[in-house]
């Protein structure tokens, strides 16, 4: 028995196109068989939702505040944190909120957990909240709601579809069965290929005598470091270009025209990152000569930011100043 296990096979004939490792007898040779080349998947990725085509452009302009500004977190726990700001303003009221945070223990990703329940009140009682859940590996839902002084002014909910490479989400706004009033957005963005997407929106509204719909369609394409997005529509049209120029400058265009107010606006915006002393400047001029600045500090290791705000208006001749401090 060993000497025959040690015994080697016998050559294959010559000609024959035995592949190694396999014997064949004397006369005979194997088949050629083709290679078989395994499916490729899908290279076309998700194009994310369809609310987010600007949102790299709008990151890099800063936003306005006016007066001082104390903002205070505090994790009570890995589930659940709270926060409390106040604002006080020379030109506005002042005002007190208190909101809270919960998220659940259902991971959907790296770092995504569900369900998510955000909410904050006022000091007069006004109310903003929102539930977003994720039903399935595609699905997710969200329900949002306003009040202001204990009624309800609005309230939404909306569904999305994460397809392979689709995003379809169905929005149900302010819904009256007995009036017959509500409005209903639809949203479509599909990836063409791996760098450009297109999509749609259709915005249906009712009320007791008046009905109308707006359309809008978007085209994104996302280079290596750039972002260029186009919205057209019977509303308008809107264009944005984002643009990294490296790990501490980003920049960003914006151009909306609005066919119901006859105007028009560019806007140039910058962000500016320095690592090293955790400081960061955003800067933004419009057409209407409104200048803008903020500059974030943070004050490590203390669990401590500062924001400064200005914004001059060289048109109305106006400044607006702000300060803010968040604590945790």
């Amino acid at each position: 028995m060993g000497g025959v296990l040690a015994a080697s096979p016998p050559p294959p004939a010559a000609g024959s196109s035995a592949s190694p490792g396999l014997t064949v007898p004397p006369g005979f040779g194997m088949p050629s068989v083709s290679t078989v080349v395994p499916p490729a998947e899908s290279p076309l990725p998700n194009p994310g939702a369809f609310d987010e085509c600007h949102r790299r452009c709008k990151e890099v302009f800063p936003l306005q505040m006016e007066g001082v500004r104390v903002v205070v977190n505090k994790g009570l726990s890995n589930h659940f944190q709270v926060n409390h700001s106040v604002l006080l303003s020379t030109t506005g009221d002042s005002s007190y909120r208190f909101g809270a945070t919960f998220v659940g223990s259902k991971q959907t990703g790296p770092a995504e957990f569900f369900p998510v329940m955000v909410g904050d009140m006022d000091n007069s009682g006004s109310l903003n909240a929102q539930i977003i859940h994720q039903v399935t590996s595609r699905v997710r839902s969200k329900l949002a709601f306003q009040t202001q002084q204990q009624k309800f002014v609005n309230w939404q909910g909306d569904a999305e579809f994460r397809g392979e490479d689709f995003t379809a989400t169905v929005t149900l706004g302010n819904p009256d069965v007995l009036a017959g009033s509500g409005i209903v957005v639809a949203h479509y963005l599909q990836s063409v290929t791996p760098a450009l997407a297109l999509g749609g929106e259709l915005v249906y509204h009712r009320r007791p005598g008046e009905e109308g719909s707006v359309t809008s369609l978007v085209g994104r394409y996302t280079g290596d470091n750039y972002v260029a997005t186009v919205t057209l529509g019977s509303a308008g049209a809107h264009a944005s270009y984002y643009h990294k120029a490296n790990d501490q400058l980003q920049v960003g265009v914006e151009f909306e025209a609005s066919a119901r107010m006859q105007d028009t606006s560019v806007s140039f915006g910058y962000q500016l990152d320095v690592p090293k002393a955790n400081l960061v400047f955003k800067g933004s001029v419009d057409s209407n000569w409104v200048v803008g600045a903020t500059l974030e500090k943070k004050l490590l290791p203390l669990p401590l930011s500062l924001l400064l705000c200005s914004f001059l208006n060289h048109q109305k001749n106006k400044v607006q100043c702000g300060f803010g401090i968040t604590v945790g």
